[in-house]
């Protein structure tokens, strides 16, 4: 590929993530309208956010550091500490993915069900909310996983490292996308 063909792709590529993280964004203000206009026509339940909840937003605030202190790494050329900070991202993040579970898991100990004669469509809204971000969250994961593996490739060095700042970029979207849904949840109780 030619060097003007390269640069070319390169310059396109922050603008893409942007406009995808704008279309994500919108289908979270869809959904947190939603909810908020089905509140209002009442027979809505009321309950308690699992405490698993609260962990995992800890959980992910620590994950976004540590891949932040990733990205300073690769651009300190120190591939060694990228990799492991990555790494512990990566744990970070599927601890998160089992923190949902285990809230979910709550949530239905609570007597709050998704669907069902038992079911309120406040209890669906945090089951969809929550499991609509999850599935961004396990792409994010799947990016770690592909910038954990190009960095033990070397391919991230002081002078390359769009592709890695491009899932940091993804992961703090996230993570933040979380602790917007997460208070959302909290405040609109």
């Amino acid at each position: 590929m030619s060097d003007s063909k390269e640069l070319q792709k390169r310059k396109t590529r922050k603008p893409l993530l942007f406009i995808s993280m704008i279309s994500i964004v919108m289908l979270f203000i869809g959904l947190t309208s939603g909810y908020i206009v089905r509140k209002a026509e009442g027979n809505w339940m009321d309950f308690d956010l699992p405490d698993a909840f609260f962990l995992s937003t800890a959980v992910i605030i620590l994950s976004s550091i540590a891949i932040q202190k990733s990205l300073q790494a690769a651009r300190a050329n120190n591939t060694p500490m990228t990799i492991k900070l990555m790494g512990v991202s990566f744990i970070l993040g599927l601890a998160f993915t089992i923190l949902q579970f285990e809230g979910w898991s709550q949530m239905h100990d609570m007597g709050v069900f998704f669907t069902g004669k038992s079911s309120n469509a406040a209890g669906s809204f945090v089951y969809v909310i929550t499991l609509v971000h999850l599935i961004h969250l396990i792409a994010g994961l799947i990016s770690i996983l592909v910038m954990f593996f190009n960095a033990r490739q070397n391919k991230y060095t002081l002078n390359n490292v769009l592709g890695l700042e491009l899932g940091v970029i993804f992961w703090h979207f996230l993570g933040g996308l979380w602790l917007y849904l997460f208070l959302f949840l909290l405040l609109t109780r």
